[in-house]
């Protein structure tokens, strides 16, 4: 097995996890925190350490992008990973990382009375015997994606010092924003010459996605005409009631409380307003490109039905996509994520294809050309204070990342095309 450094893992793990990297989602700075940009300067000398080149950190789109070159002329085509340095909406100052050697399987007594339990996370059984990392319970962890920061490094530096092990050039990238969806969608990907990339967002060995939500938002506004109650017939027209009337329009079932794998949704996010006005705000949300695009229709269907109802302009509608799923133009290039299944297969992982229902990184990087699924980086529990990774995980990320570089090189001339499915 590939003896991964997991000290220098953990190390690092727990060193970005002290730098305060929360993104503000309020903020129109590129990136939207100070925070931010202090991890990233930290890891363009971290990689530079490890022997990368063409290191460089734009200030237009604040990514980090590094190339590990390739061991020999071979013919394969540079492959890049991504991982993101911001951590999501919740308190992430002064992050006091407490690690647990030999985790027992017994309760974890964190401050502010919260407890980490096996019975209330079931997933922790996993982890006997392993070196659990968690926060104090006052703060996030900061394990998405600081395990993914983490993995990658491993795998940097376990390559950079084992020189007979071929591959080809490996781009890495390292940005910001992604929990807002803002970071990856200024990505410059010019400076990331690569045919394909993974990011490590989320999940356990062996998952992959490459699918993720089409999401779009919709505003719809409502105007009344506001009449004495006493005099209203035939003049009243109420703004409060055609807001009803639009949502009973909508499908009762696909709603996310009614939602799970692979199904789409509606969701009221906020719905006020009075007789004169009334406002709605919506986000819709389908992996099916097809089936996300009747969806829109339906909205736009509903309020062109209400404005020849209750006259024109009574209903205004403001719509917009807000990222596009990669699963279409994956599918197109099924080398990628079959390449990722050998090196499951290889390590004797089982592969799991799961649905990411949010967006990732990926989704902008793959709009951009570049097919990027997502693998995963072991954590758990992401965004709250009962988040948590282990050592382990993060070395077996690193030893998948390796084994990824090594059966492309096996690979490249003999591609596995086959058409890809939602379960292996």
């Amino acid at each position: 097995m590939t003896e991964i450094d997991q000290a220098y893992i953990q190390d690092k793990f727990i060193e970005y996890c002290k730098v305060n990297t929360r993104s503000d989602e309020h903020s129109q700075s590129v990136p939207t925190t100070p925070g931010q940009i202090t991890l990233l300067k930290i890891i363009e000398q971290e990689l530079k350490k490890l022997g990368l080149d063409k290191v460089s950190f734009s200030e237009k789109d604040s990514y980090l992008v590094g190339r590990l070159p390739a061991t020999s002329n071979l013919e394969t085509t540079p492959i890049g990973f991504v991982a993101h340095v911001d951590t999501a909406d919740f308190n992430a100052d002064n992050v006091q990382p407490q690690v647990h050697p030999n985790y027992d399987g017994t309760d974890i007594l964190l401050k502010a009375g919260r407890i980490l339990s096996t019975s209330e996370f079931p997933s922790l059984k996993k982890h006997l015997g392993e070196t659990l990392i968690t926060a104090d319970g006052t703060t996030l962890l900061g394990a998405d994606d600081k395990a993914g920061i983490a993995g990658l490094l491993g795998m940097l530096k376990y390559l950079s010092e084992n020189s007979d092990i071929a591959h080809g050039e490996i781009w890495v990238a390292f940005g910001p924003d992604e929990e807002i969806g803002k970071g990856a969608a200024r990505f410059d990907v010019q400076r990331f010459p690569v045919e394909f990339a993974y990011t490590l967002d989320n999940g356990d060995p062996g998952d992959i996605a490459f699918e993720t939500f089409n999401a779009a938002a919709a505003i719809i506004a409502f105007h009344g005409t506001v009449v004495h109650p006493g005099e209203a017939y035939g003049l009243m027209v109420n703004a409060a009631l055609m807001a009803s009337e639009f949502i009973q329009g909508l499908p009762a079932n696909e709603v996310p409380e009614n939602s799970k794998d692979f199904d789409g949704y509606f969701m009221v996010l906020s719905n006020n307003g009075n007789v004169d006005h009334a406002q709605i705000q919506l986000i819709i949300r389908d992996f099916d490109t097809d089936s996300f695009e009747q969806k829109k229709n339906l909205v736009t269907d509903l309020v062109d039905k209400l404005n020849k109802k209750y006259g024109e302009d009574r209903v205004v509608l403001e719509m917009h996509d807000q990222y596009r799923s990669p699963g279409d133009l994956i599918k197109k290039h099924p080398y990628v994520v079959n390449l990722v299944l050998h090196a499951y297969d290889a390590l004797g992982l089982k592969p799991k294809v799961i649905p990411f229902r949010g967006g990732t990184d990926g989704d902008f990087i793959s709009e951009k050309g570049i097919p990027t699924p997502n693998l995963f980086n072991g954590g758990a529990n992401f965004h709250g204070p009962y988040e948590y990774v282990t050592t382990e995980s993060m070395a077996l990320l690193s030893r998948t990342l390796i084994e990824i570089v090594q059966q492309h090189v096996l690979l490249n001339n003999n591609r596995d095309n086959r058409p890809l499915k939602r379960k292996y």
